[in-house]
């Protein structure tokens, strides 16, 4: 178990609710004292100064007053269990086996498959770490026998390893063979009882009880455990349990295809479908041929769920309004925001302007370890006042899909059952000498605070709700807008989206690098969300070879585009470039001036737009998309505005490369690195509108929300919904 050192920290177990639904929200304390909590509704959550500020209001709550302040531990590490590990008592000779992948190897104690307690020191696990294989036997009275091959093995090589112990005679051996190589064997003699039986149960990936410890990095393929002290390299005979991994790959169960069926579950969410011993790049997609995908990838800081007790519930009242909403809570200096989202009844709307929160996108960056963190950010947060915890300094709670296990895979399952740093009102990601440097969450509130300051009447629901709705969700709206970064995706979002557009709803895309990666949900838990990070793309790290296709759903995973659905195709423009944090204008193109869409730019004369802002000092920056026929964009699609003057860090997406001076398009390099501000009119009276900038929103509310950025957002909405 770890402890955070943050004083206050907490999550709740949804991010939307309706009303007459309840939210839970779990705290950890560390003050003696009890810790405060209110409701809040948050309109505006950046924390510059030199912006509108933190905007909240309190809202009388049923869960508002005091409550007794715990700690709560985090326990990181995934793993197998089967219970009862009592089917194995009374067996006089046992032996354990599985085939492995390992990805840490200078880590000591990482245990492959054990029943093993700790604290009497008896069972039997298989380990490895730098000195080989290790084999742990325990003893009724005496400290517990541990034999070594002493051959290291290599990183991500596969190896078959063993130990037996037959108790009447007292030998123990441990034994690797690096597939298809040579086995190496060490003996030994135990001078004392062996006690076999114990009271922890089977973990595949992980030893003890609860919680348990010594976890595995890597892939584990095939764990057995046979009723004889056998050698696996020349015999499978006495099989008691053989877990195949490979079975129910979509699940949390791990299938036992011996003859006793001790079937289990996983834990902490491990990576399945990944590619076994045996795959040799025949198939790609593992239900195809999925005994070749028969491996778990285990880590020993993957997280599915904190699952801490919870503090406090809230039900939301039925005359509750739609919003951001926040349980605020408070210990003395320290403070903590959890954010949800309140939807309006279902079936029902309260206004004609819908925003899409996208919370599957905020998930997949929850807890970003971003690189470039340094001191000045640590003196911006205190100056600020703002959220003051950086997910580089405190990985307790896991990291995102942005980042690195312990052991260098990539992480592709992440979770919202855990404290999510980044997603707080408050939170600043990025350093940003020209403004405030907000993503996600934070940067989305621009747009709710936007609304606020129009008088703009709004309903907020979520990408869950999208998925899980459809567009009959959006349909009884005249106009939906997105986030500032709306990226990750399923195939139920991207329908619905397009089924609203093409039935005559009106779709504003507010944002940058939309609609880009897709996702997959976990079938029997709302809240792990999925990435494969396949062949393509700009990419945090790559998927192995053969593991494109998502283990939750089996469809195949990567950009959108490499799916065949560019986002061109739903909202005319699609990203094309990335540079750091910053930001320029638009130039007004002839389109802007053309009859069927001068009304966009009522009351604009400039020709330069949005040459200022409180997100990298202008209104197109840091992710760029743009408009190509070829990719979706609709023939007749107007082009409203071009960013020029990206500084010089900005770089083309890979997938627009053919090699170091050639594009798939046929443009110039430098042509492509560009924002379009867009407009098309679709069948069935549908319209789009579209920004191509993630910075865009930070322009909305420059010069007490006067400024022409401004004025082209609403004239758009206003028409739409007129």
């Amino acid at each position: 178990m770890t402890a955070s050192p943050i004083p206050l920290i907490g999550y709740s177990d949804k991010l939307s609710v309706r009303p007459g639904e309840t939210i839970a929200f779990k705290v950890s304390c560390t003050s003696p004292a009890p810790y405060t909590a209110k409701l809040v509704r948050i309109t505006c959550g950046d924390p510059n100064p030199a912006g509108p500020g933190i905007r909240e209001t309190e809202i009388s709550a049923d869960f508002t007053g005091s409550y007794p302040s715990r700690a709560q531990g985090v326990h990181l590490g995934s793993y197998a269990r089967v219970v009862p590990g009592s089917a194995f008592d009374g067996i006089d000779a046992l032996t354990f086996s599985a085939t492995i992948w390992p990805t840490r190897l200078k880590k000591e104690g990482q245990t492959v498959i054990s029943r093993f307690d700790p604290a009497t020191g008896t069972g039997m696990a298989i380990m490895i770490g730098p000195n080989g294989t290790d084999l742990l036997v325990g003893r009724a009275s005496a400290e517990p026998i541990r034999i070594s091959t002493g051959i290291p093995l290599l990183d991500r090589q596969w190896y078959r390893v063993w130990g037996s112990v037959d108790t009447d005679s007292g030998e123990i051996i441990v034994g690797q063979q690096r597939v298809d190589g040579t086995p190496i064997r060490e003996k030994a003699t135990a001078d004392g009882d062996i006690a076999l039986a114990s009271d922890a149960p089977v973990l595949i990936g992980a030893l003890g009880k609860e919680p348990p410890s010594g976890h595995f990095n890597g892939k584990i393929e095939a764990p057995k455990i046979h009723s004889a002290a056998i050698d696996p390299v020349e015999s499978d005979a006495n099989l008691l349990a053989h877990w195949d991994f490979s079975n129910a790959i979509s699940s949390t169960r791990v299938v036992d295809a011996g003859p006793l069926g001790l079937h289990g579950h996983v834990v902490n969410a491990p990576a399945r479908a990944m590619t076994g011993s045996n795959w040799q790049g025949e198939e790609m997609r593992w239900k195809h041929a999925p005994d070749t995908y028969g491996a778990i990838h285990f880590h020993e800081d993957d997280i599915e769920d904190c699952n801490w007790q919870t503090d406090f519930e809230f039900t939301v009242p039925e005359d509750l309004p739609t919003g951001l909403y926040a349980a605020r809570l408070e210990s003395g200096d320290n403070w903590e925001v959890l954010p949800f989202v309140v939807c309006p009844p279902k079936g029902t709307k309260t206004a004609d302007v819908c925003l899409i929160i996208p919370t599957f996108t905020y998930t997949i960056y929850g807890n970003q370890a971003r690189r470039d963190f340094d001191a000045t950010w640590s003196r911006r947060a205190q100056d600020w006042g703002a959220f003051p915890y950086n997910p580089i300094e405190y990985r307790e709670f896991g990291l995102s899909t942005y980042n690195f296990h312990t052991d260098g895979s990539g992480i592709c399952n992440v979770s919202w059952h855990r404290p999510m740093l980044n997603v707080r009102p408050g939170y600043f990601p990025i350093y940003d000498q020209h403004g405030s440097g907000l993503r996600h969450l934070p940067a989305d509130t621009h747009i709710i605070d936007w609304l606020e300051s129009k008088d703009i009447a709004y309903d907020l629901v979520t990408d869950w709700e999208l998925h899980h709705e459809g567009a009959d969700l959006l349909k009884p709206y005249k106009a939906v807008l997105t986030g500032s970064h709306p990226e990750y995706h399923t195939a139920n979002t991207l329908d619905a989206l397009t089924e609203y557009r093409d039935t005559g709803g009106k779709l504003l895309y507010l944002g940058g690098n939309g609609f880009y990666w897709r996702v997959a949900l976990h079938p029997e838990k709302d809240g792990i969300i999925e990435i494969r990070r396949g062949e393509d793309g700009i990419r945090a790290w790559a998927s192995e070879p053969g593991e494109y296709y998502n283990a939750f759903d089996g469809e195949y995973g990567g950009l959108w585009r490499r799916n065949g659905r560019p986002p061109q195709q739903l909202c005319g423009v699609g990203f094309s470039s990335q540079g750091k944090f910053q930001g320029t204008y638009y130039r007004r193109m002839p389109g802007a001036d053309r009859p069927e869409t001068n009304w966009i730019f009522e009351g604009v004369t400039d020709r330069i737009l949005g040459d200022f802002g409180l997100s990298g000092g202008g209104a197109a920056g840091f992710e760029l998309d743009r408009a190509d026929v070829r990719l979706g964009t609709p023939p007749d699609a107007v082009i409203l505005a071009t960013s020029e003057a990206p500084q010089s860090h900005f770089q083309l997406v890979p997938e627009e490369m053919l090699t170091n001076d050639t594009t798939i398009s046929g443009e110039s390099y430098e042509d492509l690195i560009r924002a379009d501000m867009i407009y098309f009119d679709c069948p069935g009276g549908g319209a789009v509108f579209s920004v191509g900038s993630i910075t865009f929103c930070g322009s909305l509310s420059h010069n007490n929300y006067d400024n022409n950025i401004s004025r082209i957002v609403e004239n758009v909405i206003r028409r739409f919904t007129a």
